[in-house]
């Protein structure tokens, strides 16, 4: 069940209404680094949350939070393009907000909200739930909502940064330091959980995975050389886990891995006739292949045969 209150988490005041603006305001609303994002992303971790109450009670209190954060920034949208002209008179055009129509306002904040915004980023591209990670694994999703909140923090800066209305940068600044805090508590689960819940899935025992592998850097360079990748971070020392030792390992085919090779296409698959089993070059493919399996019994097969 949730509430709602008529009033917003935090006042919303626009002194210079600017059309162009609210444009740039879509993006922290409907963009992949916007409040619609981890709204949603937190409430499906939450809403398919298991283990301990305590992880889906804290998601589902920041993305109830996310809400007003939503609510706030299409009001500031709402209040910056109440200037805004809705038709392109002649004797306009010399109008600094009639320009800016002209040049960057999004032409559907006129005409499919009526001065409104939309659940879209800044070029009006519909959000499309692509961007929701909720994995059920909740370190998982920590590293996803730690990502989302430095990404959105960034955007919030970014736009603090492109308005001189005291209004919204003093909106912003309240934006960019519930974004802080969200990064710092889903660090806080993570430093919560220790290094034990590295690597992600911990559940998955490592002794059946490729453990020649586990704690190499590939240096995949044309020159095959480790350069100034010796003696970093990752590539030397004890991993973050605590079971491996990182190591430099110049790449290459491994395990006598070779060249892909599918042979001729089957003849319902309607490749060109040159593809297929049947042609002339198929068929000397197939009989130069038959002919080594038959100086090999053992590679013959019941449906073998040479014509």
């Amino acid at each position: 069940m949730y509430y709602t209150d008529k009033k917003l988490q935090f006042p919303v005041t626009v002194e210079k209404p600017n059309p162009v603006f609210a444009r740039m305001l879509q993006q922290a609303i409907g963009g992949v680094e916007g409040e619609i994002r981890v709204c949603l992303q937190y409430f499906f971790q939450a809403w398919g949350s298991r283990g301990p109450a305590k992880y889906r009670d804290m998601l589902l209190n920041t993305a109830t939070e996310e809400i007003s954060h939503i609510e706030m920034l299409a009001t500031a949208v709402a209040l910056n393009l109440e200037k805004a002209p809705v038709s392109f008179q002649e004797e306009m055009a010399a109008d600094p907000i009639a320009g800016a129509v002209m040049n960057g306002m999004d032409m559907r904040h006129i005409l499919s909200t009526g001065l409104a915004a939309m659940p879209s980023d800044a070029n009006g591209v519909p959000f499309n739930m692509s961007h929701i990670y909720a994995s059920g694994n909740i370190a998982g999703d920590m590293y996803c909502n730690v990502a989302a909140e430095a990404t959105g923090r960034v955007l919030a800066v970014r736009l603090y940064n492109a308005t001189d209305d005291p209004g919204m940068k003093k909106m912003l600044a309240f934006n960019i330091a519930r974004d802080t805090m969200h990064q710092q508590q889903w660090l806080a689960v993570l430093e919560e959980l220790g290094p034990s819940h590295l690597p992600v899935p911990n559940s998955f025992p490592q002794s059946q995975e490729n453990q020649d592998y586990s704690y190499k850097f590939f240096i995949t360079t044309t020159d095959k050389q480790v350069g100034n990748q010796e003696g970093q971070a990752w590539t030397s020392g004890t991993a973050p886990d605590g079971h491996g030792q990182f190591e430099p390992f110049i790449a290459g085919p491994l395990e006598g891995a070779g060249e892909p090779k599918l042979g001729f296409g089957r003849p319902d698959t309607f490749g060109q006739k040159e593809q297929a089993m049947g042609s002339p070059v198929g068929l000397y493919e197939k009989g130069k292949d038959l002919l080594s399996r038959a100086t090999h019994p053992n590679l013959m097969s019941d449906k073998d045969e040479i014509a």
